[in-house]
């Protein structure tokens, strides 16, 4: 890891610490390395000489014991080692995130990959600065969870389609406790059809979709809308086939909206928000629930601060509202 002009092993740092807090003393320290006294002394040394903090006191008896720096630094590593065997990449950058709030007490520019929402965007754009920045990328959920769970990015914002993580298929299923992970239920959202002011062909089920002369406007493969899409037509009976404007596809809720305000198409998935921004008819089709997910180590006031203020504004928008599992007290 590098701090400054210094690199570090976080292995090795982990050890010296967990020596130290187990032992209270350089003794116990140089016999778990392996090493002289004079030898340990002089690593400990230079490995808070490269943070910049002291890690170690001495205590009454000659013993030594961590600094309230050392303390949490040691409790740091070991919360994110828990899940390093799901992905190195991934708890490594929370590693370095805790480790630089701990020596700047300030915090990074934070990645997010998610899926488009209009209401967590503009939350995002609301947000203030005083605990870091949030660099957004908008993306497929799909795409999105990948990036998560191979270390790309610090968290996820996507959708299943009224399924949850562990009821979804891969990548999805991957965000999970046992992979080091924490999906936080941000609000559920109503998606339904977006139609033409007054519905002037009269949609009133997917078969619908299938008249000849209606044009469908899709999303992008991987997204959490297409495959929601996707699902309910097979679960129909109905072919991709068989729908007009299935393959012409947009990247955003509103891009949809767009499309069909315009007359470029008549019918497309998305949240009731989009519609209703552009006086279009909207035909639900079901709620589901948006998660934002990050590293259980990751422990940053920043997405806390996300959370908080995107579930405040959830409370009170037409078509979004909190989660049953934030209801419940989770």
């Amino acid at each position: 890891m590098q701090i400054g002009s210094n690199v570090l092993e976080v292995s090795d740092l982990m050890v010296a610490l967990e020596a130290i807090g187990r032992t209270k003393s350089i003794k116990g320290l140089s016999e778990t390395l392996g090493l002289s006294y004079r030898t340990a002394w002089c690593r400990l040394q230079m490995y808070e000489v490269a943070l910049g903090q002291p890690l170690v006191r001495k205590t009454r008896g000659q013993g030594s014991e961590l600094t309230e720096f050392g303390a949490a630094l040691a409790e740091a590593l070991t919360s994110a080692v828990a899940g390093l065997d799901a992905n190195l990449g991934r708890e490594t950058r929370a590693i370095e995130h805790r480790l630089r709030r701990l020596l700047t007490g300030r915090s990074e520019v934070l990645t997010l990959a998610a899926s488009h929402d209009p209401l967590l965007i503009e939350v995002l754009r609301e947000l203030p600065a005083e605990h870091g920045q949030i660099r957004l990328s908008v993306m497929g959920s799909s795409t999105a969870v990948k990036l998560l769970l191979d270390g790309g990015v610090d968290a996820a914002g996507f959708h299943c389609g009224a399924l949850t993580p562990e009821q979804a298929d891969v990548p999805f299923s991957g965000v999970s406790s046992s992979a080091g992970l924490v999906p936080r239920p941000l609000f559920e959202r109503e998606q339904g059809l977006l139609l033409a002011p007054g519905n002037p062909l009269r949609i009133r089920t997917l078969t619908d979709l299938t008249a000849e002369g209606v044009r469908y406007v899709n999303r992008q493969p991987g997204s959490g809308t297409r495959i929601w899409f996707d699902r309910m037509l097979a679960r129909a009976g109905l072919s991709p086939d068989a729908i007009q404007g299935y393959a012409v596809e947009e990247f955003t809720h509103q891009a949809v909206a767009a499309m069909i305000a315009c007359g470029a198409a008549d019918a497309g998935l998305g949240v009731r928000v989009a519609a209703e921004r552009l006086g279009l008819d909207f035909l639900s089709v079901g709620w589901e629930t948006y998660y934002l997910a990050a590293s259980r180590s990751l422990a940053s006031p920043l997405f806390d601060e996300l959370v908080a203020a995107v579930r405040v504004r959830a409370a009170e928008t037409t078509g979004y509202r909190l989660s049953r599992e934030h209801k419940s007290g989770a």
